[in-house]
């Protein structure tokens, strides 16, 4: 098998390779699934539309067995890399594999589904390539259960977000997703198939859960889940000044459970009637106008936007659900008067994030997303001590004119994240922010250099400002930046990197570490 798939390789690298090798490198692997020498395509692009690197195979596993085949041969190989790719929304080429083996990670999507109780909690065990959506569909439909935290777009793996993550406006009281698993099935570098939890194998565990990829591929994910609400009740108010809108989203968050809200997000949106970036996206309900005349004379460029949700199941009492969401909830919020607006949505669309809203509207985000325009995404998380310069700097300077799609920032919890996992936070206190800058080209905006380079500069003004700040789906072009990004972690992380893929294999497009080249 390894004498094969290393002739393989050698043919590819000097581009002599004949399709007629292609059932013999099969048979040697020999897989349950299957092996695509010619169909590349797909693997060399991802979601950003920035990069693109052909591999030299697609690999469709049909389980954890056929990951590890792979991923042993290439750790027997002199030079092979591999990278795992979910749903093609990396935007940096972080799922690519320039001239190595991509796994495609959606084949797997159907192998692991169970639901599980221990200790009086419920579980739910899925593969490392479903999609959070079909979890959801399934969680609800068949049991009334839904995972306890999400992300803003469902059409994501969940190997892929607890790599990274998981973050939407459930994380203020859940934590992240990464904060919501119990157990993984991961293969490591070396191709060994290995159960890892809090008290097994933690080091992988706590490594693996925010760790780009680069310590193993995630194949089974056991999570955390609690009732589904039958209703849910969304309601979005306008902010003309900045320092209300972060006092009061500070303050739902850090209310108690059942004092408050289930779902906090807030954003930021143009002072216009733009129709992408300005007035218009704001509606909960097409039928709902927004009233541009409410706006004080004095407001700047950019307006502020909180977004919350009640969750209630149809027994529950209207004045009950009326005394948080109303009594206790927005009475007390500062919002600009006459900019209101409420929305119920019913059991199954309640955790579709940012694009419930949109669905109302006509869909355009989605269509957007669907579509796969370039997208130079950028995301970012800020320390409360910084987040007012931000907004002085970015939002009301660089960005007053928005980005082709919604400009999210809201609060988060340090005490909801686990620091034993390789995601990094701000190192300064228990609030800070998330900033979603989600971009889109369009044939009338700017070209795609130009969004990454106003990407670009914004990092830099982080960096000169002395920001306490990381880069959310991180992506950097030298081993000091990745360093800074880590701060004291990085050894940590280098610690861990020798001991799950020694060989430097795994997620070779984050471009933390080069493969070491094997002469054996």
């Amino acid at each position: 098998m390894i004498a094969c798939l290393e002739r393989f390789i050698h043919e590819n690298d000097t581009e002599s390779r004949q399709d007629d090798d292609l059932p013999n490198i099969c048979q040697s692997l020999d897989l349950q699934g299957s092996i695509d020498c010619v169909a590349t395509g797909l693997a060399g692009k991802d979601f950003g539309g920035t990069y693109s690197f052909k591999p030299l195979a697609i690999i469709r596993p049909a389980g954890a067995d056929d990951v590890a085949r792979v991923v042993k041969a290439a750790y027997r190989s002199p030079s092979m890399t591999v990278a795992a790719r979910g749903n093609g929304h990396s935007i940096n080429g972080q799922a690519m594999a320039d001239g190595g083996v991509v796994i495609d990670m959606r084949s797997t999507a159907e192998n692991q589904f169970k639901i599980v109780r221990m200790n009086g909690e419920m579980f739910v065990d899925v593969s490392g390539g479903a999609l959070w959506e079909d979890v959801l569909i399934r969680c609800v439909s068949g049991f009334n259960l839904a995972p306890r935290s999400w992300t803003d777009y469902l059409g994501l793996t969940v190997g892929g977000t607890l790599s990274n993550a998981g973050v939407s406006g459930q994380a203020f009281r859940y934590g992240p997703q990464s904060s919501n698993v119990s157990e993984l099935d991961v293969v490591t570098g070396k191709g060994d198939i290995l159960t890892c939890s809090e008290r097994e194998n933690s080091e992988l565990f706590f490594g693996a859960l925010g760790g780009l990829g680069q310590f193993g591929i995630i194949t089974r994910a056991r999570v955390k889940l609690q009732r589904a609400p039958d209703m849910v009740r969304w309601i979005r108010v306008v902010y003309s000044e900045f320092e209300e809108f972060t006092r009061d989203a500070e303050w739902l968050v850090t209310l108690p459970e059942g004092k408050s809200f289930d779902y906090v997000e807030g954003f930021v949106f143009v002072n216009s009637d733009d129709p992408v970036n300005g007035w218009p996206s704001v509606p909960l309900d097409p039928d709902q106008g927004f009233d541009q005349t409410a706006i004080p004379p004095t407001a700047g460029s950019v307006l502020y936007c909180l977004e919350v949700a009640l969750h209630y199941q149809n027994s529950d009492h209207p004045s009950a659900v009326d005394t948080v969401s109303i009594g206790a909830g927005c009475e007390e919020l500062a919002w600009t008067a006459g900019i209101y607006q409420r929305f119920e949505v019913p059991n199954g669309r309640h955790l579709r994030g940012i694009f419930i809203p949109c669905e109302a509207s006509g869909g355009t985000r989605q269509s957007q997303w669907d579509m796969g325009l370039s997208s130079p995404l950028a995301q970012h998380v800020i320390s409360k001590r910084d987040i007012a310069d931000f907004d002085r700097m970015v939002f009301k300077r660089l960005l007053k004119e928005g980005v082709g799609g919604p400009m999210l920032m809201y609060p988060l919890l340090r005490s909801k994240w686990d620091n034993r996992t390789s995601v990094m936070i701000p190192a300064e206190g228990e609030i800070f922010y998330i900033v979603a800058l989600l971009r889109f080209t369009h044939s009338k905006g700017p070209c795609v250099e130009k969004l990454v380079s106003q990407n670009q500069e914004i990092v830099q003004l982080c960096v000169n400002k002395g920001f306490d700040f990381k880069l959310y789906l991180p992506h950097y072009h030298s081993q000091d930046d990745w360093k800074r990004h880590f701060g004291n972690q990085w050894s940590r992380f280098v610690d861990r990197k020798a001991s799950f893929d020694p060989m430097a294999i795994l997620a070779p497009g984050q471009k933390i570490f080069k493969r070491i080249i094997s002469h054996s």
